[in-house]
């Protein structure tokens, strides 16, 4: 839990700083939303909007001339890409699932400079969540618990802090800086290892960590520390209480300080902030108050197993409290009715709405009905606020819907389930039992237009005054790449969402979840009129 090589670049980017480096950076309003058309962060803005609200360029009237202008291809061997990028002036940031982080020019996709993780720490690594990019640095995790900051200019290493040494830790929420600092969660699979693992003892946190030098000021925990509390049927140690990660990107409200941020289920045990919105004091890390979304849910791999002997390590099957019920959404902060507010969908498939200053529930509206043994169908990665309505979409929802939400009351102004041809036409008409309807990105918008992949392989344009769809592209086709070769898309992935700047457009393709056969490797694709 140490920083890794600052030592004389310190100095050196305290001057660069200071003296304004030729470097576009994102500027920010007291508001906390780009005042640009830069999309520099997972969430677009401190608020958690995820709108692009300066573009001009892309508009209902002209969206259906997009065209595909450049794609990059990633290694088929690295999985599936999940780092949604983020663009700042000429240049689109992101990492990759073969352990390299990336800068490239956002208009051609010709490259910049790249950092590979593989020179901190040891062990292959992957970058899975999405960069912040602000005052000449970007930041970002990867799947072993680090923290990286790289100079906006030139890839070089600022520092690298692993905040979490847990052999399951991962990081997939996307770091938010606010005043000096980077905010960042921390999450796990050792849920997913195994019945030879002595489950479980990691603890899911959120981490405030220096801007300039790396170091740790504060981490919330959100449960106690696991102690073992007996055995499992094989012998193996149980230990408890432990889980409740935090998957998703947090919000900060820059008037009031505060950080918000949802919380997944336990491990094992019982006890802390699990399924859990959290408020927590940005200065502190204390928190001003908390919100329990599910009253009991234990969930682990075995409870998804048909076979009575993995059931035993299930401690909540018998009582149907093994949910799976996280709260992974990004949230949304806003103002309606003359309050200030907080929005979170939950893989149960409602999307709650709090008061931002008690937690205190204002009103809940269920989108999808949970799947047995899990939340797929529900809410996933994130939600858009374009300052009139929420926009929301549902997984695999039987099908996945996208819904237009009054901010004030929940009422449904419209809804778009995904297109019923999505799985009979274009490349996901090959594979009839592999397509599925659903929606695993999160949801993005621009003036008048939302945002929205599906499993079918098809990101779609949505007029946000009705619904319709008024442009789509199918990515299961062969993708000549600038970086070489040939790439193929597929479900387009979780984890992030479009990225709308201006005048582009920018998607990944290729989720894991969603198998389609590929010999290619997944790409990252870049539209433009």
């Amino acid at each position: 839990m140490h920083p890794i090589g600052r030592g004389r670049l310190l100095k050196a980017a305290a001057v660069l700083a200071a003296g304004c480096l030729a470097v576009a950076s994102s500027v920010t309003s007291a508001s906390g939303r780009p005042m640009s058309g830069d999309w520099p962060t997972w969430q677009k803005d401190m608020r958690g909007s995820r709108y692009a609200a300066q573009e001009r360029q892309i508009n209902t009237r002209n969206v259906g001339d997009l065209k595909l202008k450049w794609a990059f291809g990633f290694p088929r061997q690295a999985g599936a890409p999940h780092s949604q990028p983020a663009v700042v002036g000429d240049t689109i940031y992101f990492g990759g699932p073969d352990g390299q982080f990336r800068a490239l020019n956002a208009r051609t996709g010709a490259p910049k400079w790249q950092f590979d993780l593989s020179t901190v720490g040891t062990g292959f690594t992957q970058v899975r969540d999405g960069a912040s990019v602000t005052e000449g640095h970007v930041y970002f995790g990867d799947t072993r618990g680090y923290i990286y900051s790289l100079d906006q200019r030139s890839g070089k290493l600022d520092w690298a802090t692993r905040v979490e040494d847990h052999v399951s830790a991962t990081v997939t929420s996307s770091p938010i800086v606010f005043r000096g600092r980077v905010y960042v969660g921390v999450s796990s699979g050792e849920n997913l290892m195994g019945k030879e693992h002595p489950c479980c003892t990691f603890r899911g946190q959120v981490n405030a960590l220096d801007a300039r030098t790396g170091k740790i000021d504060w981490k919330f925990y959100t449960v106690p520390e696991p102690k073992q509390d007996g055995t499992w049927p094989n012998g193996v140690p149980r230990y408890g209480p432990s889980g409740a990660g935090v998957w998703s990107t947090p919000a900060i409200d820059p008037e009031t300080r505060t950080l918000y941020v949802g919380t997944g289920q336990n491990y094992s045990g019982s006890g802390g902030h699990f399924d859990s919105v959290l408020a927590l004091d940005t200065d502190t890390g204390k928190a001003r108050w908390t919100r329990k979304m599910t009253d009991v849910d234990t969930w682990r791999r075995e409870c998804n197993s048909p076979s009575p002997e993995d059931q035993k390590y299930c401690p909540n099957l018998p009582d149907g409290t093994a949910l799976d019920f996280d709260l992974g959404a990004a949230p949304n902060l806003f103002t309606a009715g003359g309050k200030h507010l907080i929005g979170i969908g939950q893989k149960l498939g409602v999307y709650h709405v709090l008061d931002a200053s008690t937690g205190e529930i204002v009103w809940q509206r269920q989108l999808s009905k949970p799947m047995p043994g899990g939340g797929l169908s529900g809410i996933q990665w994130g939600s858009s606020y374009d300052g009139h309505r929420l926009y929301i979409a549902t997984y695999m929802g039987n099908p996945g819907t996208l819904y237009a939400i009054d901010p004030a009351n929940g009422h449904i102004i419209w809804n778009t389930p995904n297109p019923a041809d999505g799985c009979t036409t274009g490349g996901a008409a090959q594979y009839p039992n592999v397509c599925r309807l659903g929606h695993p990105p999160a949801v993005s918008t621009s003036p008048g237009l939302v945002w929205e992949g599906s499993m079918d392989g098809k990101l779609r344009a949505y007029s946000a005054e009705d619904g319709k769809v008024l442009w789509s592209f199918d990515t299961i086709t062969d993708i000549p790449t600038v970086n070489g070769g040939v790439g193929r898309g597929g479900s387009l992935s979780g984890g992030g969402g479009a990225v709308v700047s201006q005048g582009m457009v920018y998607a990944l393709t290729g989720d894991m979840f969603t198998p389609y056969p590929n010999d290619k490797g997944s790409v990252l694709l870049a539209f433009g009129r």
